[in-house]
């Protein structure tokens, strides 16, 4: 197997893990409901602060990475993510097992980052659009182990053995890239790094523009909406509202993740062919957002239209959130797509974080019918606050501007390096 090979293999394989944990406690939820007596609220909690972690970790993360190179920087995080999971398996209350959380968001914030700029340092640039595809796709199939097969195995094996059990896979994938992964043969010299303070101002200037909100607002309140879903409350919708049984759940969870990596992969090849016919970026990503909402809409109606195609629709429309990196190549100079990439991403998470928390605390306003199951009408009321917020970002996405919504100011533009 030569060098390029493993760098391909090994990364997806990291990916591949930090997507098992985001949306782990999926299946978990009830086991956390009944033995440790958690709430909804704290529930929506614990999982939410994997993606304050990982939001937090970003910037200097992106820092390190052109500093040190994509194999340290992700070995070595990985073993935090292992130790986290190992806090997480091995806690007897809720503060550590937030801890455990926390440490397994940081550890795992490189994963996708890193291994993107790995297959660019050792692939050509022809194959890379192919390549990027296929990692994402691996790494994706995270999220449809979290649904039947995660099921499987707690049949077998308790949620503490499958946390300890994730701790051990994660070290040996961390070996993997450190022992096995190469470095690139061209090393950045140190005036083209940037540092992290720069990463910060690139950051609070994007913040600071209104231009840069109203490209990102909608697909980051959507994306968190998807995510926030997909990794812990869509199995309780599916089991309190939609009285589906838990076999069907279990399925549903695995095909709402494979159709978000078919999302996630078609979305681009299809937004270039509508950008052919005059159709921008911009018009077919607040589009197939805007499904996503219609998505949402035909869920809480209970529409009559069988739940596996509405699901895999959510999924498909869902992970069309990433456009946006496609968009920022258009509307901000090549210096700064890292920047607007690392930017959003920290927003999109920070999303996840909110939503949430959010569908926990108003969940919880609602007594519940036996520990773990509320009302229908507590997730309705959550879910129809979001639809209405998302509604209004999808309004101010789609209100003419007066002019091209391009990079922010000048004092943006000489922020250096790529990120």
């Amino acid at each position: 197997m030569n060098a390029a090979t493993r760098v391909f293999l090994f990364f997806s394989a990291g990916y591949f893990v930090s997507y098992i944990f985001r949306g782990l406690n999926i299946g978990f939820a009830p086991f956390l409901t009944r033995e440790m007596g958690l709430t909804a609220a704290d529930l929506g909690s614990l999982t939410s602060l994997y993606f304050l972690g990982f939001a937090l970790t970003q910037i200097p993360a992106g820092a390190a990475l052109d500093t040190w190179g994509p194999r340290r920087v992700t070995a070595a995080l990985m073993m935090v993510a292992a130790l986290g999971s190992l806090v997480f398996g091995l806690a007897d209350g809720l503060i550590p097992m937030m801890a455990g959380r926390v440490l397994i968001g940081v550890g795992v914030a490189v994963c996708m980052g890193a291994g993107l700029q790995a297959l660019a340092q050792h692939f050509p640039a022809h194959r890379i659009p192919l390549l990027n595809g296929a990692l994402i796709a691996i790494g994706g199939l995270g999220g449809a182990f979290v649904g039947t097969p995660l099921a499987l195995l707690l049949d077998v094996a308790s949620w503490r053995t499958i946390s300890t059990g994730l701790a051990i896979f994660t070290m040996a994938v961390a070996g993997m890239i450190w022992f096995g992964a190469t470095d690139a043969k061209a090393v950045p010299r140190k005036k083209e790094r940037p540092s992290v303070w720069a990463q910060f101002r690139g950051t609070w200037e994007l913040l600071c523009s209104v231009p840069f909100w109203k490209l990102s607002l909608f697909p980051s309140v959507s994306g968190g909406m998807f995510y926030a879903v997909q990794s812990l409350w869509m199995k309780p919708y599916l089991l309190d509202v939609s009285q589906a049984g838990l076999a069907q759940t279990d399925a549903l969870v695995s095909l709402m993740g494979l159709a978000a990596v078919c999302g996630s992969l078609m979305s681009g090849g299809l937004a270039r062919r509508f950008e052919r016919l005059g159709v921008s970026l911009v018009v077919f990503n607040g589009a197939c957002l805007g499904m996503f909402v219609a998505i949402q809409a035909l869920i809480m109606l209970d529409a009559s239209i069988p739940k596996s195609i509405l699901w895999t629709c959510f999924g498909l429309f869902g992970a069309c959130c990433v456009l946006i990196f496609a968009i920022f190549v258009t509307r901000y100079p090549p210096a700064m797509w890292g920047r607007a990439n690392t930017t959003f991403n920290m927003l999109v998470f920070f999303m996840i974080f909110a939503v949430q928390n959010v569908i926990g605390w108003i969940v919880e306003r609602w007594d519940p019918i036996v520990p773990g199951v509320y009302p229908a009408e507590a997730h309705l009321t959550a879910w129809s606050c979001l639809l209405a917020l998302q509604l209004a970002c999808a309004i101010w996405y789609f209100w003419p501007s007066p002019g091209r919504t391009a990079a922010p100011s000048g004092a943006l533009q000489r922020v250096g390096g790529g990120g």
